[in-house]
């Protein structure tokens, strides 16, 4: 039996909303890209939603990158972000496995009580969790950011991954260990490449909450050379107050969602497989 729409009017109706939704997602960012690309008085003399004039001031993206440091900035965002997406998956693909795969006394109050983080906000814990990082000496370090942000993702990748795990096959592990596997081993080597669906999907969820943090990295970091990009742009439109370079902070900004466009051109096969791997056993 096909499935699908068939009525041309109830077809185009939804064509026409799907287009809306296109125009209202890359319209900001074309308008990000056209305001970087203008001088002080344009923003003055024209509307903010006007054309930029020519020469079109490609030179904005040069200056904010070496008058800003903004090379530095975005290298601490990419180690940031690497360590924690990593540390992250790697705990929670451990913990989940076990939760999935084991059945122990408290295994199921121990993933409740995982899952029930989830409904926690993450800025009531941002009093305690300063006074934490500063006692263990990690205040002002990538290292500190890392490990905050890979224990703030942890519950979200245990809810996704434990319900990859509980539908492969049993047989593949048992066949795994009759033929010599170690329980590492049949974890590293047969579970958990069978698993990438689901953990390409977790680590481009994390990618883009730590990519775009901002609240926890300014309250960890106040040494100007451990910004991250999201920080150094909080840094630049306060300065704006005093001094006016609209046309270098909207190239920040391009700069800074450049990254996060290119993984969704590249990953969205993944990211539609990884969304439904699931949904069929």
């Amino acid at each position: 039996m096909k499935t699908g729409i068939r009525n041309p009017v109830v077809k185009l109706f939804f064509y026409a909303i799907l287009f809306i939704w296109g125009i209202s997602v890359l319209y900001p960012l074309l308008w990000t890209l056209l305001d970087a690309l203008k001088d002080n008085e344009q923003f003055f003399r024209n509307t903010p939603w006007s054309l930029p004039e020519f020469p079109l001031l490609w030179s904005n993206f040069s200056y904010v990158w070496s008058k800003y440091n903004f090379s530095t900035y975005f290298l601490n965002s990419i180690i940031v972000t690497a360590g924690s997406t990593g540390l992250g998956l790697l705990l929670s693909a451990t913990t989940a496995y076990v939760l999935a795969r084991y059945k122990f006394r408290g295994s199921n109050s121990l993933y409740l009580l995982y899952i029930s983080s989830m409904m926690i906000p993450f800025v009531l814990a941002l009093i305690p969790l300063f006074f934490l990082m500063n006692s263990m000496n990690l205040i002002n370090t990538k290292l500190g950011l890392i490990v905050v942000y890979a224990s703030s993702v942890l519950a979200f990748g245990i809810f996704v991954l434990v319900g990859f795990f509980k539908s492969l096959p049993k047989e593949l592990e048992e066949a795994a260990i009759v033929d010599g596997a170690s329980y590492y081993g049949t974890f590293f080597r047969v579970m958990l490449p069978l698993s990438q669906p689901g953990l390409i999907t977790i680590a481009i969820v994390n990618v883009l909450n730590i990519w775009n943090e901002y609240i926890v990295g300014t309250i960890l970091i106040n040494d100007p050379s451990q910004y991250t990009l999201p920080v150094e742009i909080g840094v630049m439109q306060a300065e704006m107050q005093y001094r006016t370079e609209w046309g270098p902070l909207f190239a920040a900004l391009f700069i800074t969602i450049v990254p996060v466009l290119l993984m969704y051109i590249f990953f969205q096969r993944q990211i539609a497989s990884g969304i439904t791997a699931g949904a069929v056993k």
